[in-house]
């Protein structure tokens, strides 16, 4: 046998193909990566599991200095609210993961009581690594977890960045089916937003 094929088909074996279709790291139905103790807005560390008992969880890349992001700050205001009266059983925690000084604690902490966020909004101080672990690249950016923190959406909150023609509520519908018991309709969409702030690492 060509030792060359052998070792192609070797390297072919053992490279992991693109994930989503359109999240390069994460597919639908693998589990949504853990984080733990990152400090938030109010104050608080926060962890993934703190939400155990929460049936789904909504994880949204996000920040306080991309257009895009402010413009969707009142629709996650009004999606917690929604869950809220709805019995409590699906939660938002909204995760910043740029380094730049805008988008720091005291700058989250400013703009949380500033817009008065009913939400959980934390700051990714883990050198990025949970945005790049949940392969998050635009903010605003959603992952739709469910009981079993497995990934049932990925993509855009809806299919209108500034609010004025949603047609559409992919992570408000993936939501409603996961409480159901069912599959979304829709389990993955392309984000649509500002680029997340990567650090450029060293020889890279």
């Amino acid at each position: 046998m060509n030792r060359g094929l052998v070792t192609l088909g070797i390297i072919l074996f053992c490279y992991p193909a693109f994930a989503g279709q359109f999240n390069k790291t994460l597919s639908i139905g693998d589990n949504g990566p853990d984080f733990n103790n990152l400090d938030g807005a109010d104050g608080k560390t926060h962890s993934l599991s703190d939400l155990k008992d929460k049936d789904v969880v909504v994880i949204c890349f996000t920040c306080s200095t991309c257009p895009y992001a402010v413009d969707y700050e009142d629709r996650l205001i009004a999606l917690t609210k929604k869950f809220e009266a709805e019995g409590g059983k699906a939660a938002i925690i909204a995760i910043n993961p740029n380094l730049v000084q805008d988008d720091l604690l005291p700058a989250m902490q400013e703009r949380a009581k500033k817009k008065g966020f009913n939400f959980i909004y934390i700051h990714d101080a883990s050198r990025q690594q949970i945005a790049k672990s949940y392969g998050a690249t635009y903010t605003p950016e959603f992952v739709v977890l469910n009981k079993a923190r497995k990934v049932v959406y990925m993509g855009a909150m809806d299919d209108s960045p500034d609010g004025k023609n949603v047609t559409t509520k992919y992570v408000e519908d993936a939501v409603a089916a996961t409480l159901a018991g069912k599959k979304p309709a829709v389990a993955e969409t392309p984000a649509v937003g500002c680029a997340v702030r990567y650090a450029k690492e060293r020889g890279k």
